[in-house]
């Protein structure tokens, strides 16, 4: 694996840095053990290999035969989500508002109110509903993708981010100003349990290959978490900045701009954002603002094995339908970099012509097209997947941040603006 070769840092006790020669790769010796889980008959069994997805244009024969998105490939859409409407929804934390933008015509077709500052919009476990997490409004406001017309708002406490647990049978909101990750009932949103964590920002996270364990992001903090499917405990603690990597933004530069930096921790130098398994399910990668590239953790002892730059910014991670690609937004930069899957190294870099800030959003049903957000320039932004060519601008409200492109290949859902497997 082609690694940029990491300068030497002085990581705190608690981490261990270990510096290889240029080429190879920086470890963090941070032990973990797996925790427990338990799946349905929909998902795979837990334990199990993910089947192969027969995709066309992998890079070689180890990405063709393993392919943790095999069932979310392009056009593979179940009974349930034929049934959904083709929008996109775009929240907009500023406006307090969900655009619904008709992806055919690239026009805004409703708009709805919601309860304070909508982060993300999130597709339920079995794909039935849409949640709006509505942050500030201590709400998820349910949308039915069958018609795009939402319901009534459900109280549920400080929800930044949603996820599921791979059984269908919690419901995660990264509860981030309560330093939190509270488990809920998936239908009704009533409180099951919470997991008080031992950092600040936590909000994006994604599981095993065989769904036992997620990896969680502390974005204040610089840290990231191991915590098994159940929510049970906190197993192990990832501190990432001890470890030096090139290109990095200065944190109290980043903290004078203001913006999401203001918040971090005195003593942090990264920022991790979007958590996603590569496609081989061997790979946790993890975009990191500060250090403007993603983090390789190693999904089986969940150590730091290595670091990739993007650029600057990196902030949201989409896999490829044919699990080829990961397509990295670089948010502070204006440009989207193509992670080959395989070799994890960067093999293009589209540039959104006049600059821009891609943030968070998904890749269409039929892997043709991929879906960003604009988070500082109240924009959505429509990108050719053959060649990155941007197709078009969508002037939206502000600050709009994790849109959700509906319907998605998959069987289930574990949250977010669509990772499904």
């Amino acid at each position: 694996m082609m690694i940029a070769a990491l300068p030497a840092g002085r990581p705190p006790a608690r981490v261990a840095g270990m510096l290889v020669a240029a080429g190879l790769t920086v470890t963090a010796l941070v032990g973990c053990s797996a925790g427990s889980g338990s799946a349905q008959a929909s998902p795979p069994p837990v334990g199990a290999t993910p089947a192969s997805s027969g995709s066309p244009g992998a890079s070689t024969p180890e990405a063709s035969r393993t392919n943790v998105y095999a069932h979310a490939g392009a056009g593979m859409l179940t009974p349930v989500t034929r049934r959904a409407r083709s929008l996109v929804y775009v929240p907009n934390l500023g406006s307090n508002s969900v655009d619904v933008i008709d992806p055919r015509t690239y026009r805004i077709v409703s708009s709805f109110a919601v309860p304070a500052q909508p982060q993300h919009v999130v597709p339920s476990w079995d794909m039935r509903t849409l949640w709006v997490n509505d942050n500030k409004g201590n709400a998820l406001t349910p949308i039915d993708p069958a018609t795009g017309r939402p319901g009534r708002s459900v109280p549920v406490d400080d929800p930044y981010n949603l996820y599921f647990s791979p059984d269908g049978k919690h419901a995660i909101v990264m509860a981030e100003a309560r330093e939190r990750i509270d488990f809920r009932d998936p239908h009704t949103m009533r409180l099951q349990h919470s997991l008080h964590i031992p950092c600040r920002g936590v909000n994006h996270a994604d599981f095993t290959a065989d769904l036992r364990t997620f990896l969680v992001s502390c974005e204040y903090s610089g840290k990231l978490l191991v915590v098994p499917a159940d929510g049970s405990r906190v197993t192990s603690v990832i501190d990432l900045n001890g470890i030096s990597t090139p290109g990095a933004t200065d944190p109290m530069a980043a903290m004078m701009g203001g913006g999401p930096a203001e918040y971090l921790d005195p003593d942090a130098s990264a920022m991790p954002q979007d958590v996603r398994l590569a496609p081989d399910g061997r790979t946790f990668v993890v975009a990191d603002m500060l250090r403007n590239g993603l983090w390789l953790v190693d999904a089986a002892t969940f150590t730091v094995r290595g670091f990739l730059p993007t650029g600057k910014g990196a902030h949201g991670v989409y896999p490829s339908r044919d699990g080829t690609a990961l397509y990295v937004s670089n948010r502070d930069e204006g440009t989207i970099s193509v992670v080959d899957a395989a070799t994890l190294t960067v093999r293009a870099r589209w540039v959104i012509p006049g600059g821009g800030s891609p943030d968070m959003g998904g890749v269409t049903a039929d892997g043709r097209q991929l879906w960003l957000s604009g988070r500082g320039n109240s924009t959505v932004y429509v990108i050719d997947t053959a060649d990155g060519h941007l197709v078009t601008k969508i002037p939206v409200g502000l600050q709009p941040h994790g849109l959700c492109v509906w319907p998605q290949p998959g069987r289930f859902s574990l949250g977010h603006t669509g990772n499904t497997r």
